[in-house]
Formats: C-alpha cells, sequence, structure tokens
C-alpha cells in the first residue's frame, strides 16, 4: 500500500522519537545531562554498526569482529566517545570551579588533584594551567580551562610552538568572556565546550543515526530480496529526492575506483538536497553487500562512507560550531575549537588518530617555522576538519578490525555525591 509523504513523516518522527527516548531516565521530569545523552547515544551506534556490519559481513557476530572494510557506523561509536570525553572534562572542570567557589585551591597541584588527573593527562594540565597563569588566569581558572584537555593528544604541546599558540588561544578566550569574577569567565569557556560537543552529538545522531535506524527497520520488514534498486524506489527519507539518490548512486558506480576517491560533493552534486546522499550511501552498501570481490566491496562502502560524512559534517556539525548566532554567555565556538585543534585524539579502537599526524603529513600551510602545523588548522572550519576526517578514514581502512574494540560508553560521575578534597 502507498504511504503517503505526510503519513511517512509522522512514521519518521515516532521512529526517531523512539531512538532517542532510548533510554532516559525513569522520570519522565528528570532532564538528562550531556553525558548521559552520549552515553545513549553511543550504545545506540554500537547497535547500528554491528546491525548494518552484519549484512556487509554476515561472519560478523555480536560483539565480535570483522576484517571486511568498516562503515561509517562503525567509526560513529568512537567519535561520540570521543566527544563525550570531552564533555566528560568539562563536567569535571565545572565541579572544581563549583568547589573553588567556596574554598579556592591551595596550590596548582591541590587543584589539579581536585580534578583527580594522574598520568599523561595531569602533566598535560599542569603545563598548559602554568602557562595560563603566565598569562594572569587565576589558579583554579586556570586548571579548570587546562582540564579541558584531559583525553586530549597532550604529546602534542612538546612542541614548545603549540604549547605557546595553545595557551595565547586559550588566554585570549578567558579575557574575552563574559562574566566578571575569574571562575565565572572560566564557567563560560567550559559552558561554551559543553553544550558545542552535546548539540553536535544529538544533531548528529538524530539525522544520521535516526537515518540508519528507519532504513535498518524499513530492510528488516521489507518482503523479498534487498536490493539497491529496491532502496532507491522504495526507502524514503523525508526531504531527500529519489531522483537526486539515483543520480549520487550512480556517479558512484561510475567513478568507485578514482584516486583521490570522490569527496568535493558540493562541486558534483550541486543543489542536491544532502539528505539524499544518505539514501545513496545505504543503495551502496547494498551494491557493497553483492559485490564480486572484496576490492570492489571495499571500494563501494569507502564511498558511501564519504556520502554519510559529508551529510554529518556539512549540514549537522558545521551550523553547531560556527552557529549564525552566538550564545551570550558563551565565548566564540569557532575560537575554542581552534585552540583545541592541535590536540585533538580519537582512538578507533585500537588504533589511534591525531589531528597532529595529520597536519604535520600536509605541507607547511605558512612556511613559517616559527608556527607548527598543527596550529595552521581549525577543526571549526569545513575543509580543515573534512580532510582530517578522511586522513582517519585512510588510516582505518588499513586496519578494519582495530575499529570494531567497541568503546565502554561514559557514564556521568558528578552524577554522584562525591567527598570535596
Amino acid at each position: 500500500m502507498e504511504i503517503h509523504p505526510p503519513l511517512r513523516a509522522l512514521t519518521s518522527s515516532l521512529l526517531l522519537l523512539a531512538l532517542l527516548s532510548w533510554g532516559l531516565p525513569a522520570r519522565a521530569d528528570e532532564e538528562p545531562t550531556p553525558l548521559a545523552d552520549n552515553r545513549r547515544i553511543t550504545l545506540g551506534y554500537i547497535d547500528i554498526a554491528y546491525e548494518l556490519g552484519t549484512l556487509l559481513d554476515p561472519s560478523l557476530q555480536p560483539g565480535g569482529s570483522s576484517t571486511v572494510r568498516p562503515n561509517w557506523f562503525v567509526f560513529a561509536p568512537h567519535a561520540s566517545q570521543t566527544g563525550g570525553q570531552g564533555m566528560l572534562g568539562a563536567a569535571l572542570a565545572r565541579r572544581l570551579i563549583d568547589t573553588a567557589r567556596g574554598r579556592p585551591s591551595l596550590s596548582l597541584v591541590h587543584a589539579l588533584d581536585r580534578l583527580g588527573l594522574t598520568g599523561e593527562a595531569k602533566l598535560t594540565a599542569e603545563r598548559l594551567s602554568l602557562e595560563l597563569i603566565a598569562y594572569g588566569v587565576p589558579l583554579d581558572a586556570a586548571a579548570s580551562l587546562a582540564s579541558l584537555t584531559r583525553a586530549m593528544n597532550g604529546r602534542a604541546l612538546a612542541d614548545p610552538r603549540t604549547l605557546t599558540a595553545t595557551s595565547s588561544r586559550f588566554a585570549s578566550l578567558y579575557w574575552r568572556a563574559p562574566g566578571f569574577h575569574p571562575l565565572d569567565k572560566a564557567e563560560a569557556v567550559v559552558r561554551t565546550l559543553e553544550r558545542t560537543l552535546h548539540e553536535g552529538n544529538l544533531a548528529i545522531f538524530t539525522d544520521v543515526g535516526g537515518s540508519a535506524r528507519l532504513y535498518l527497520d524499513w530492510r528488516r520488514t521489507a518482503v523479498g530480496e534487498v536490493t539497491p534498486e529496491r532502496v532507491l524506489s522504495e526507502f524514503w527519507l523525508q526531504d531527500a529526492v529519489p531522483e537526486e539518490s539515483r543520480r549520487a548512486y550512480e556517479y558512484a558506480l561510475a567513478h568507485v575506483n578514482d584516486s583521490p576517491r570522490p569527496f568535493l560533493f558540493a562541486n558534483l552534486f550541486p543543489g542536491m538536497h544532502w539528505k539524499s546522499l544518505l539514501v545513496a550511501a545505504f543503495a551502496l552498501y547494498e551494491e557493497a553487500r553483492l559485490a564480486p570481490t572484496p576490492a570492489t566491496r571495499d571500494a563501494l562502502i569507502a564511498l558511501g562512507n564519504n556520502y554519510v560524512a559529508w551529510r554529518e559534517q556539512h549540514d549537522m556539525a558545521q551550523p553547531v560550531f560556527t552557529p549564525p548566532v552566538s550564545y551570550p554567555d558563551e565565548v566564540s565556538r569557532a575560537a575554542l575549537l581552534k585552540a583545541l585543534t592541535p590536540m585533538l585524539k580519537t582512538d578507533f579502537g585500537t588504533l589511534e588518530w591525531t589531528y597532529a599526524d595529520y597536519a604535520y603529513s600536509q605541507p607547511d600551510r605558512d612556511g613559517n617555522p616559527l608556527t607548527s602545523p598543527p596550529t595552521e588548522y581549525s577543526w571549526a572550519v569545513f575543509w580543515d576538519r573534512w580532510t582530517g576526517i578522511l586522513y582517519a578514514f585512510e588510516q582505518a581502512y588499513g586496519s578494519p578490525s582495530a575499529l570494531w574494540a567497541m568503546p565502554e560508553p561514559l557514564t556521568d560521575p558528578t552524577a554522584q555525591p562525591s567527598s570535596e578534597r
């Protein structure tokens, strides 16, 4: 029976609501924390990764591993976990700020102990804190800001050029932050990072994760064999245009073996609604499932991944990172992301990706020996982020089984009572 568009839209909304309400607190009036949302999202991505991964590799078992090239949804839990680590850093920084309002830390060591930092994370925070204090940032404010890097690539700061640029950028954010009291200024920076990561996490999961859940639910109830043609003609996403999805799919088949792999989609598909790319990606995953050789299968998966990632970054992440209107209680999101860019790190299972590695692999942008390559990029700039992500994809394709070491979703330690140090 033909489903009319309004009914389709209602069905999509209800399915997305069910997806997003999974794992929420039992009390209806209890607002989930960013970390609670992140845990739910990471778990949701893991479920999708295995369900879709099983289509591409029938031998894949729940909780198991595969040597088949990972689809986008195998990357997603790790990316979500990285965002969660940033939110955890923000939650711990806010706890230090709240504690310091009533009882300031006696020393930098005392402040870092209150944060519970150990090992490399503590050394990195200490190094950055001392630099911020030299810029006039008060002790507890400096420690709270430095703690935002707790799960990042602290090794990047071993380059004194990177340390100097990073501390200068953080100090500038602090002095320009709204508020008069030092801890109010620090809290504005912390608040900005937490909101940015939380909003991005939710936006991407709602759109891309929700679309995948709709697709897998449609596929499960489809009668007969599912083929790429059936995906293009029968599967529906709100705002996707069937003719556009078919055009993107056919272009992918014609250029699947191109080197470099197609990635300039704004030029290739001008005027296309990027939701159409998601439908095309699902059709490409089905094409990969039926591919005659592993090489063809992997090439199709990789191009499908680029389609999904473009939608993720171009349409969902970018408006969060560079919003058209700034919140009055925040600092510049773009400036904050630029400050953090040299230390960005994601553990894709047992494979570590760092933005610094990517930056050092590229030609020196300004040719100035006084600036380090990682400080010449910004995660808030779409093209800097996009090319860094494509670099991460290519790294991961060399170790496909590494990504199946799924992360243990985070819990919010600040939600539980804890003794004050």
